[in-house]
């Protein structure tokens, strides 16, 4: 084969099946792809979840991960958030024409690591080539079918639930950025990107949240204010307990960035009964000792988040707008 990805590669002809068969199928081999037919039977999946999103994350590679990692974790994640275990994945390309095989091998190898991770399969998907210049190396989409085990919703969420973070905030958005401008840190950031099944197994083991979302575009920010305006009640957060990485504080504190709002991609925001708050703390915290409790939900200011700061003031934190930083996932 070439060194890099050709028109003929996605023309539907011989070099198109030799893509597939050499590179794309030897890392995702299974009884589903193996019958090459137009669309894939799935045996029946109690309680179906289904989820869909795009990839064109700029650098494809960056600390702790890249795009194949990315786009499996987040359509798998879509729906972990909603209590429903990842199965069927769609995988579809858009390659650039001469774009590297090595690169995309590279990708491909982190596909099938990300998918047994999540115990799920890629059942059907899709290769184009298109002409240099058409697309930036290479764009992902993806679908997702899970069979929902908890019925996870934010309109469970009421007065008096607890609210509770995963990890440390901003990781990814901050890792994409130091990447993309060459900034040179003392200790490099390593993105949060990870499939959050795992943890959510387990929790769902233990309790029932109430409601779970990826902090993804928009951060943490973006997911409060969005189940505040869902619930019509308050999101009161406690600043310190929202722990941000040295290295993070610094890259927003020089370039006027809030960490609240700068995308994650492996710490997501919960809600639980205050009994499980506890219980759930000490599950997350065996994945992610950055994990705390942040606040409660009240009916203080409706519709509203508020940010209570360690000084004893307190703001309110809204729904970011405008770019704040294209192409990051």
């Amino acid at each position: 084969m070439n060194k890099t990805i050709t028109l003929a590669m996605g023309n539907g002809g011989v070099e198109n099946a030799e893509l597939i068969q050499k590179v794309i199928y030897r890392h995702l081999a299974n009884d589903f792809l193996a019958k090459a037919e137009d669309a894939t039977p799935l045996r029946f999946v109690n309680e179906p979840c289904f989820t869909t999103d795009s990839f064109t994350v700029t650098p494809l590679f960056f600390n702790g991960g890249d795009i194949g990692k990315l786009a499996v974790a987040g359509v798998c994640n879509d729906l972990a958030m909603m209590g429903a275990k990842p199965k069927f994945l769609s995988l579809s390309f858009i390659i650039e024409e001469g774009f590297g095989l090595r690169e995309f091998e590279k990708i491909m190898r982190s596909i099938k690591k990300e998918l047994a991770i999540n115990g799920a399969k890629v059942v059907t998907g899709d290769t184009k080539v298109v002409p240099k210049g058409g697309c930036d190396g290479i764009y992902i989409n993806m679908s997702a079918i899970g069979e929902r085990i908890a019925c996870v919703s934010q309109t469970n969420i009421e007065e008096g639930s607890v609210l509770l973070l995963s990890g440390d905030m901003a990781r990814h958005g901050a890792s994409i950025f130091a990447a993309r401008e060459g900034i040179e840190l003392a200790n490099e950031i390593e993105s949060d990107c990870k499939s959050l099944w795992p943890v959510i197994d387990e929790l769902l083991q233990e309790l029932t949240p109430k409601a779970m979302r990826d902090a993804t575009r928009g951060g943490v920010a973006a997911v409060l204010n969005e189940w505040a305006a869902a619930t019509q009640l308050c999101m009161e957060i406690e600043e310190r307990f929202c722990n941000v990485d040295a290295s993070v504080q610094g890259i927003c504190e020089i370039l006027g960035f809030e960490p609240f709002m700068l995308a994650n991609e492996g710490t997501f925001v919960i809600a639980v009964h205050p009994d499980d708050a506890q219980k759930a703390l000490q599950i997350l915290r065996r994945h992610n000792a950055q994990a705390s409790i942040i606040g409660k939900v009240s009916t203080t200011y409706p519709r509203r988040v508020v940010l209570h700061s360690a000084w004893g003031t307190r703001r309110f934190l809204d729904m970011p707008s405008g770019e704040i930083l294209p192409r990051i996932c």
